[in-house]
């Protein structure tokens, strides 16, 4: 259906100060005020007539403002602010920066309006380890905080390391996966072009044809702990159907992860340090990292090896005889600091949501996170829902306005209430948001243990 939006102006300043009608279906009514921050990142302001007095501030809002779930909450009382991710994030990415600015963006709202009732700290991506970051080192402004796909920059480029230098290992000794170029035309850290993507696109082909192959690949996805399924290209695979399972495995691998060798965003972490690898394998036994796997996957794995009278052990020792990675103590300098990494430690209600099939932030990462919390007995302040989603941050209007309703019912009462899907999918359904939402069990996706936690001070 077309939608026509009706602008007032009643105002103009350096702000772009005005006055609002968004959405003439819903006829709901704002002050908005946008503009540009010193550093030249783009912001936006909204506040809706009968306005709540709860602020949701989203690293990424001024890049969205219109979509459906800005206009959602709008309806439903919130006022919204946010930025935009800047055009030199690629190279100059800090998350520490961008909590910076979004404190500036409280700064102008309260000069503008108010302060707020209450401020929850919303984000997908790196909008959702920002929102980490907050809730854990910068919460003095902030009531609650709900990370959505969040990724953990060193613990994710490992989880990508451990699965590609598999793959170099077993089908590709002579191509790399660490100390790879930019080799973006659009400038943007996710997928390079150029003879390395193809060449790797190319192995993965040729392996993908062959027994031998097609065990080498389900074995690189187990150790890796990445997902088997986040194309859309294919069914979600039973998980005891070892071929579909396997098939799965391989269109993630080369329709998803080939596209980054080394894994999804490597550049944009690494050019956060001056360029400095910050993954390591160095003392990882990967027979260690294959038995904490998922249990489905490793059975796979097991009959795949059988099925083309492959050694396993003999692979895993292959992987484990392989020149190891050494992360540069520059680069983990930067990332071990408030804000860029992670200490399961909030300080604030926190609450994550996450996708099973995500491909950029793999599913592990939580349970990574989850065990911290409970070593520092957080749990009182920290929970989790999982969606039967395969993309990366794909969560619809019903599964934002749950979560924004589960963290409002933690703030009125002291209490979380149930987060089971059951409870969340009835919850959303009577939200009336236009979708229904998809939340699900995570158990048979886990992994034994996530393989690499990276807890501060400790390389």
């Amino acid at each position: 259906m077309m939608r026509t939006k009706m602008v007032l102006i009643l105002a103009t300043s350096l702000a772009g100060l005005a006055y609002c009608a968004a959405d003439t279906l819903a006829q709901t009514r704002f002050t908005e005020e946008r503009s540009t921050l010193p550093d030249g990142t783009f912001y936006v302001m909204r506040v809706p007539d009968g306005w709540n007095g709860t602020l949701i501030r989203d690293l990424d809002y001024a890049g969205r403002a219109d979509n459906a779930l800005g206009r959602y909450l709008l309806e439903q009382g919130y006022a919204l602010a946010g930025t935009r991710r800047h055009a030199l994030r690629a190279f100059q990415y800090d998350p520490v920066r961008e909590i910076e600015n979004l404190n500036r963006v409280v700064d102008l709202f309260e000069g503008r309006w108010r302060r707020p009732d209450r401020i929850i700290q919303y984000g997908c991506s790196g909008g959702g380890h920002v929102t980490l970051g907050v809730a854990e080192s910068f919460p003095a402004r902030i009531d609650g905080a709900i990370a959505l796909a969040a990724h953990t920059p060193v613990w994710l480029m490992n989880t990508f390391l451990d699965g590609w230098f598999t793959l170099q290992a077993l089908i590709a000794p002579d191509l790399p996966v660490v100390n790879l170029p930019f080799q973006s035309s659009g400038g943007t850290a996710h997928g390079i072009e150029g003879e390395i993507r193809d060449t790797w696109r190319q192995a993965i082909n040729r392996a993908q044809e062959t027994p031998e192959g097609r065990a080498r690949i389900a074995l690189a996805v187990t150790i890796g702990q990445w997902p088997e399924y986040s194309t859309g290209l294919v069914a979600r695979p039973e998980l005891d159907d070892v071929y579909s399972l396997q098939h799965s495995m391989y269109h993630n691998t080369y329709d998803r992860y080939a596209n980054n060798p080394g894994g999804e965003a490597r550049v944009m972490f690494e050019s956060a340090a001056n360029g400095q690898q910050l993954s390591w394998n160095t003392g990882i036994d990967y027979r260690e990292l294959f038995e904490n796997g998922n249990e489905s996957f490793k059975r796979a794995v097991r009959t795949l090896y059988q099925e083309a009278e492959l050694d396993l052990d003999a692979d895993l020792a292959r992987i484990n005889a392989a020149p190891r990675v050494e992360a540069s103590p520059h680069a983990l300098a930067f990332w071990d600091a408030p804000g860029r990494n992670v200490t399961g430690n909030p300080r604030i209600p926190l609450l994550r949501m996450h996708e099973i099939g995500d491909y950029q932030v793999p599913m592990g990462l939580t349970q990574g996170y989850t065990q911290l919390i409970e070593e520092n007995g957080k749990g009182d302040l920290y929970r989790i829902a999982y969606v039967e989603s395969a993309t990366h941050c794909g969560f619809n209007v019903a599964e934002s306005a749950v979560a924004i309703e589960t963290m409002m019912r933690r703030l009125d009462t002291g209490s979380w209430g149930p987060v089971d899907p059951a409870s969340l999918n009835a919850l959303g359904a009577s939200m009336d948001a236009g979708v229904a939402p998809r939340f699900i069990d995570n158990g048979p996706w886990t992994v034994k243990e996530y393989n690499r936690i990276w807890r501060p001070g400790t390389r």
